[in-house]
């Protein structure tokens, strides 16, 4: 039976579903709601979805003054329903730390493990000068992703596109973090090791400007959407997948380095769901009943933009192939299948390079 009231405390009255324990109020992807759906869906604020009050909070200084915490003008794209977005990997608050803590708990577990055993003693000492060099450059770029999608996160209008943005930052800085430990770690094994040889070259070698330009210009992005775009669909398979899978993980063991590829796979991991998490958001905006003309050609400028870049920081990158002992794949190879990977990426898209 349904009452009505004046009250506005909890309880107070009775309605259809009262008694459920499950949120009903949204229209859920399948044919049930998904754990992840009842604690994401709705849970930030927007006045055109239940909030019948408007803004509880507003800053006068805002995009269009007066706006509320969360604006839609905050990125260039537009939607329909911004609502509509369901991350694939349904990842939360809870699945993120649980997954979180597993990667750390493998990693430290196999830095210890390799310690123990003086593995580092068979690295080829070539390896050993560029693990200083490049791997500890590398790590600035992970942590200027990272950094650049906490911030992109804070503006996104709907939670589960938050969501994803910051479990997207969270892997980036884990890994950043990682590398650190881990080059600190080994380098306590290794005779004449420098932990500074990293951030020079970060600093100051020209095989690093490129990148360097690449993630400080994705940073620099004020549209929360380009930075997410621009690191996950550009960056990450032209530089970031051919840094990590197409030299550290390939040319590693061949150099007697069997540590570094155990530490560095899971962000290959992080990044197959980084990936889906992304397209799945741009497939819709891409297909947007009413935005999708003009939604395509902002992507298409985007990737005009950070695309050059990201080619220009891919091709510096080249001299690194050649500086290992035994070079087991060339970068020409590498670079064909970054080149691929892409060019199927922005085809499922409808967009192209």
């Amino acid at each position: 039976m349904e009452t009505t009231t004046s009250s506005g405390a909890a309880g107070s009255a009775t309605f259809v579903g009262s008694g459920s324990r499950k949120y009903n109020y949204y229209e859920p992807r399948g044919k049930r709601a998904t754990h992840y759906e009842d604690v994401t869906v709705d849970v930030q604020p927007d006045p055109d979805r239940y909030l019948i009050q408007d803004w509880i909070i507003g800053f006068e200084d805002g995009i269009g003054k007066g706006g509320g915490a969360y604006q839609k003008e905050f990125t260039a794209a537009k939607s329909s329903n911004w609502h509509e977005f369901r991350a694939p990997d349904q990842e939360w608050e809870r699945t993120h730390y649980q997954r979180q803590s597993k990667i750390v708990t493998m990693v430290q577990g196999v830095i210890a493990n390799a310690r123990q055993a003086g593995a580092h003693k068979a690295f080829d000492k070539s390896w050993c000068r560029i693990l200083q060099t490049h791997l500890g450059a590398w790590k600035h770029a992970e942590f200027g992703l990272g950094t650049s999608l906490m911030q992109a996160q804070r503006y996104g209008f709907t939670q589960m596109i938050n969501n994803a943005t910051l479990t997207n930052s969270s892997y980036k800085l884990r890994l950043a973090q990682d590398i650190t430990l881990y080059l600190a770690e080994i380098g306590m094994d290794i005779d004449e090791w420098d932990d500074e040889l990293g951030k020079k070259a970060w600093l100051e070698d020209p095989i690093w400007q490129g990148v360097r330009e690449s993630v400080e210009t994705i940073m620099g992005a004020e549209d929360y959407l380009e930075q997410y775009f621009a690191v996950n669909l550009i960056f990450e398979p032209l530089v970031g997948e051919l840094f990590r899978s197409g030299f550290l993980m390939q040319v590693a063991a061949a150099n007697n380095d069997f540590i570094t590829p155990s530490v560095i796979s899971a962000a290959e991991a992080d990044y197959e769901r980084n990936l889906a998490n992304t397209i799945d958001l741009i497939y819709l905006l891409g297909n947007d009943k009413e935005h999708s003309a003009s939604n395509k050609k902002l992507f298409q400028s985007w990737i005009k933009k950070h695309g050059d870049l990201a080619e220009k920081a891919a091709n510096a990158l080249q001299p690194i192939w050649s500086q290992s002992h035994s070079k087991p794949v060339s970068y020409q190879d590498v670079k064909a299948i970054s080149n691929e990977r892409v060019d199927q990426i922005f085809s499922e898209l409808g967009l192209s390079r």
